[in-house]
């Protein structure tokens, strides 16, 4: 009986132990640093989990919205940031295509940054102006192709995820189109609308409004199963057999951060995922909940950074 009540003494002490290893954090609010305009698919996830995962803190989590240059600018900030996790980014594929792009950057990916947690995931979707009037991804492939360097799409920057689901795509399908890039969601599409533009592969976070509106239309998407928000859309793989792509979102930190904030940080992250306003939140934009541990998504941005740099070079892009 004694070694029984021994047991369970300890057994009921982890918690309390664990508990009181956990740094005094935070102490101020958050900075959310976004390397994307208001109202992009990055920001809208951001505003969605970040502002969530600080409520039991009473912090504020403020959005630091940093545009331009492929991310870079946002990322230069991270890295430079005292490394005490009150300064975070919430980023997406993106992040992975401009490492891989740029060859001279004021950073190491690597070295001076690192991932926190995975946030999330999402399909691509090819949208196209309606009065194109192409209907489905077999004819605008087809379109596509016979009118060589005379389609324009647009993309959230250079390197940007967008950016390299669309050079995979044009890669696999063989089509020779020109490359816009832009600050954010927001300005391509309103370009597509316009008809600047004759095609994107958007996050289906940026585009879900217009596409229940009617005001673009909805071709395909990039990955084998049908996004939540737009089951009627076949994947892209229907038309360009072996075609597919994810797009991912997550958090960094700057890599001197203690890791006892990271893993902190990551089990927030992850109860906050695990909630179903937060769920239904992310859903509601066409994309998934999805949590990754800072190791994971490590492995999956460094993986990611290195299949970049391959599918650049045989897309024959490069910074400008």
């Amino acid at each position: 009986m004694k070694n029984l009540i021994s047991k369970l003494l300890a057994l009921f002490a982890l918690p309390l132990i664990a508990h009181a290893a956990d740094p005094v954090f935070p102490t101020r609010p958050l900075r959310i640093l976004v390397p994307f305009t208001a109202g992009s698919a990055t920001d809208v996830i951001a505003r969605i989990v970040m502002p969530a995962l600080t409520e039991k803190w009473s912090k504020q989590a403020v959005t630091d919205n940093r545009p331009s240059a492929g991310g870079i600018i946002a990322c230069t900030i991270l890295a430079e940031a005292p490394p005490d996790g009150h300064t975070l980014m919430v980023t997406g594929s993106n992040y992975a295509g401009s490492m891989a792009l740029y060859e001279k950057l004021p950073f190491d990916p690597v070295r001076d940054i690192a991932g926190v947690a995975q946030i999330g995931s999402t399909p691509l979707v090819l949208v196209v102006a309606p009065n194109l009037g192409i209907k489905n991804a077999r004819d605008f492939i087809a379109a596509a192709k016979a009118r060589p360097g005379q389609f324009n799409f647009g993309s959230t920057g250079i390197g940007s995820g967008p950016h390299y689901g669309a050079a995979l795509f044009n890669y696999t399908a063989g089509i020779n189109a020109v490359h816009v890039p832009y600050r954010g969601s927001p300005e391509s599409l309103t370009d597509l609308m316009s008809g600047r533009l004759q095609y994107i592969l958007t996050p289906v976070l940026a585009a879900t409004s217009l596409i229940k509106s009617g005001r673009i239309l909805a071709l395909g998407v990039t990955t084998s199963y049908r996004a939540q928000a737009f089951p009627d859309v076949p994947p892209l793989g229907d038309a360009l057999p072996g075609f597919e792509y994810q797009g991912w979102y997550g958090v960094l930190a700057p890599s001197k951060t203690p890791r006892t904030i990271v893993n902190l940080l990551s089990r927030e992250i992850a109860q906050t995922l695990a909630r179903a306003d937060i769920q239904q939140g992310i859903a509601n934009q066409g994309a998934i909940a999805k949590y990754g541990t800072p190791e994971a998504f490590d492995k999956l941005v460094h993986g990611e950074i290195a299949t970049r740099k391959k599918v650049w070079k045989a897309a024959g892009v490069k910074a400008e």
